[in-house]
């Protein structure tokens, strides 16, 4: 099988023009009716095989965890996904491998309404990455410098469940049902980031780590910031996995969680609250921006004693 028929039998679904797709897989170049007045957000994340998702992995959940991934730095914008574009590496032709990871591509994008439109193959170390764009009304997108000193750092759900179904499957090779969910089904917070335009100062994905990523938020703004280690959100499956201290540093620390943190003035807390309430979303307020800084971000108990952690985040140059 050639690289075209390849293409045309795996990746040629939901890719048919309608909706924003004007023109879709088959040319040099993909079309998009961008709405008036919209600006359009553009993402991409590159995945490689035993780095950011177990090798041996089922192919259908490694198609879903990639573009749900991208879809989480979209929904970190505030902005609504028109499509995505796929550059794979693959290390040979295996037919099995690609029907289930197409199927599980196919899924997500029916799912969340955000069509393949095109992209390129090719053959080395199986190497996934997705460019993924989305649109957000202009002056309207969440960004990293907007936060101001005094405002509340908010996250989504819960933290850590990703480090901890990874572990589980590391250690164990099985992980609890949940934990493993969270790990290779993050849920995109599409509705979440929309709800906060307007009321958001800033905000970002939890990708590389909470401290990590919150620091790039209090960088970009020029500040410094807290985290209350106790007011942590942390699951019971996690705890009863590998503990409560255990649970604590991989929600600070472990990464891929792909919740959102954003930050709020104190004013708006009820009006944001209420907002995500309507959602079904859970939210917990975890810190505070403070004073002018270079983005340094601390870690403190219930008592306001510093809190030691070892990392902040995960860097793959490190």
């Amino acid at each position: 099988m050639n690289e075209f028929e390849l293409i045309r039998r795996y990746f040629r679904f939901a890719a048919l023009p309608g909706g924003d797709l004007a023109l879709g897989v088959g040319d040099d170049c993909a079309l998009f009716n961008l709405p008036p007045g919209e600006q359009l957000a553009v993402t991409t994340d590159t995945f490689v095989s035993g780095v950011h998702f177990v090798a041996d992995g089922d192919a259908f959940l490694i198609g879903r965890r990639a573009l749900r991934a991208n879809l989480s730095d979209i929904a970190a914008m505030g902005a609504t996904p028109l499509g995505f574009q796929l550059a794979i590496a693959l290390p040979e032709f295996n037919e099995q491998w690609l029907e289930r990871f197409s199927a599980g591509l196919a899924d997500d994008a029916l799912r969340f309404a955000c069509p393949l439109s095109g992209g390129d193959t090719t053959r080395g170390p199986l190497t996934i990455t997705v460019t993924l764009l989305g649109a957000v009304r202009a002056g309207e997108a969440l960004c990293r410098n907007g936060a101001r000193e005094g405002d509340l750092v908010y996250v989504t759900g819960t933290l850590g469940d990703s480090s901890g179904g990874l572990y589980c499957l590391q250690q164990q090779g099985v992980a609890d049902g949940y934990l493993s969910e969270r790990y290779w089904l993050p849920e995109p917070r599409l509705a979440v980031g929309s709800a906060l335009r307007g009321l958001a100062s800033a905000a970002l994905d939890i990708s590389d780590g909470l401290v990590q990523d919150l620091g790039h938020i209090a960088q970009a703004s020029g500040l410094n910031a807290v985290i209350e280690c106790n007011a942590l959100p942390l699951s019971s499956q996690l705890i009863a996995a590998v503990g409560e201290e255990q649970a604590r540093r991989w929600a600070l620390s472990g990464g891929e969680d792909y919740e959102l943190c954003f930050t709020v003035p104190p004013e708006r807390r009820a009006t944001v609250e209420q907002a995500l309430a309507d959602l079904g979303v859970g939210v917990t307020a975890i810190g505070r921006m403070t004073g002018k800084g270079t983005g340094v971000v601390r870690c403190v108990d219930g008592m306001g004693n510093p809190v030691l952690i070892e990392r902040g985040g995960y860097d793959h140059f490190a």
